[in-house]
């Protein structure tokens, strides 16, 4: 089976980085000799605690803080620090980290990158039109020929398109599994590591599975026609894909969310929706409210702003509503089958 995590080499630069931004934060703490892991989003650091879970000999470090945009981060002198003493590094990867070039370059980073978009189906790029007639089978076997050798830069070419590949849960499972993988192999000095994100993985996923269950059963009690969604920027694409959701539009209609609307692209969305039926927009807890309130009240419908808002391209801060990938997609779901005037189910045991 191919190995889940490539060799970065050094990427050179032309524009030095700015030292400025959220300093990088350890997670766990251990002693010299552990295996020090930089992982890069909120959404992969989450994903990655969750398989060292409290392995004493892995220190683990997330650069991207709670309700900070992924698009817009600028690592700070304490980041490329963490992330140059680093043996594994853990990404994202489809072009998200569009910063991590030159972080690579100015931090000297030399160890092994664990890319999530692994063995991903990423939507909008080739990959995807090409596959689109493949059995599961078929495209597995002709993935794992496509990346053998391939390295950082010629991966990110080939996986161009929308980033937000773990808003289908089913792709956070495929996620967890690659950097269990990926952190076994960097780890074979310690059988008891490995053996812990096994098992620390297996746990994971039954919990990603419970939820899968519970969201696909709760929006799939909803007809289909009323299943409409506008969004504070496009990045719920695998979301509403994996659940039969119609994705009427977003307020910034970009997967980049520094992108402005136009006001042509406002009067189209106001359009849209008022033609639809849509009956509420959702901000996001990572960025300014401000459009798509005003969007909402063009459109006489409801906004999800403040605490109700979506945590989408970041999770929130510890002891909120999108603390947590398992947290934050509860929290997503709920609102939007509020939006549509349901009640969902109670939780699974595992995720209350």
């Amino acid at each position: 089976m191919q190995t889940r995590y490539f060799a970065v080499p050094v990427l050179i630069a032309s524009a030095a980085l700015a030292l400025s931004g959220c300093a990088a934060t350890p997670s766990t703490a251990s002693s010299d000799s552990a295996l020090k892991v930089v992982a890069t989003t909120t959404q992969v650091a989450d994903f990655t605690r969750a398989v060292v879970g409290d392995a004493a000999d892995v220190s683990l470090t997330q650069l991207i803080q709670p309700n900070q945009s992924a698009h817009s981060y600028d690592p700070s002198a304490a980041d490329l620090t963490a992330l140059g003493t680093a043996d594994v590094l853990v990404i994202n990867g489809v072009g998200l980290e569009e910063w991590l070039a030159d972080a690579i370059d100015a931090s000297g980073f030399d160890g092994v990158t664990i890319d999530a978009s692994h063995d991903i189906t990423v939507l909008g790029s080739e990959v995807e039109a090409d596959h689109a007639d493949e059995t599961e089978e078929e495209h597995a076997a002709e993935t794992e020929d496509d990346h053998a050798g391939e390295t950082a830069e010629e991966h990110d070419e080939h996986a161009e398109g929308d980033p937000h590949i773990w808003t289908d849960v089913r792709n956070a499972e495929t996620i967890v599994k690659t950097i269990e993988e990926g952190l076994a192999e960097a780890d074979t000095a310690s059988a008891a590591n490995v053996a812990a994100f096994a098992d620390n993985t297996a746990a994971y996923t039954a919990q990603l599975a419970d939820l899968e269950t519970w969201i696909r059963t709760n929006v799939e009690a909803v007809p289909a026609a009323e299943r409409l969604l506008v969004s504070n920027h496009d990045a719920l694409g695998y979301y509403t894909a994996a659940y039969g959701i119609t994705y009427v539009g977003a307020v910034i209609p970009s997967f980049d969310d520094n992108a402005e609307p136009s006001a042509a692209a406002i009067d189209t969305l106001v359009s849209a929706i008022q033609a639809t039926g849509v009956q509420a927009v959702f901000s996001e807890a990572s960025l300014n409210a401000k459009t798509a309130d005003t969007i909402a009240t063009e459109a006489n419908v409801a906004v999800y702003s403040g605490d109700d808002a979506l945590y989408v391209d970041s999770l929130g801060p510890v002891g909120g509503a999108g603390e947590s990938y398992l947290k934050a997609q509860v929290h997503n779901t709920t609102l939007i089958l509020e939006s549509w005037g349901v009640t969902p189910t109670a939780l699974p045991a595992d995720l209350q």
